[in-house]
């Protein structure tokens, strides 16, 4: 088998564990991956060690573009407060599609429940990321307590985006207010 070969079956495998997983959870059967690979089984556990590692390799795969959609651009002139907001902003965009079905980092937390999981793993450490964007902004904001802000923030974005990803409510004047209360209590310019 070619490098390009292994290269292409390897990419549609990460595409089909991102694409099932978020639509139908961490639950979905390797033979349906392969299948929507085009993949055998064979040439799947050759590329990744178990369904495990896959899902694991899916999450770090996407986490650079999931993490593009929500947060600012870095050479931006925003303030630590437009930033922030900025994030939920996109949070309320995205949750606009038919096919958003909550935070796909959170999703796998929920459904694996084992920490140590591969993919638990990942997830953590993309979840525990933007809990540290918004502990960084809070702090150069001058939020009165920067680390309280943060996990507030992050149960916001975790709440906001189960209840739209499980169409129990949608975001679109709600995220918005929550959040200025929130900056505006915690004294964030």
């Amino acid at each position: 088998m070619t490098t390009e070969a292994k290269t292409s079956s390897r990419e549609r495998l990460l595409e089909a564990a991102a694409t099932l997983t978020y639509r139908d959870g961490v639950g979905i059967g390797v033979d349906a991956l392969c299948k929507a690979a085009g993949v055998s089984k064979r040439s799947m556990y050759q590329l990744f060690e178990s369904k495990d590692e896959l899902l694991a390799a899916s999450l770090e795969e996407r986490a650079a573009a999931y993490v593009a959609a929500l947060l600012p651009p870095a050479d931006g002139d925003r303030s630590p407060r437009a930033r922030i907001l900025h994030v939920f902003a996109q949070v309320e965009l995205l949750a606009r599609a038919p096919e958003f079905r909550g935070c796909p980092y959170l999703a796998v937390q929920i459904e694996l429940k084992d920490q140590n999981h591969p993919a638990s793993r990942v997830a953590h450490r993309i979840k525990s990321n933007l809990t540290t964007f918004f502990r960084t902004e809070a702090e150069q904001g001058g939020a009165s307590d920067p680390d309280l802000l943060a996990r507030q923030l992050s149960l916001v974005f975790d709440g906001a985006s189960a209840r739209a990803g499980i169409q129990a409510d949608t975001l679109t004047g709600l995220i918005a207010p929550t959040v200025t209360t929130l900056l505006d209590v915690a004294d964030m310019h």
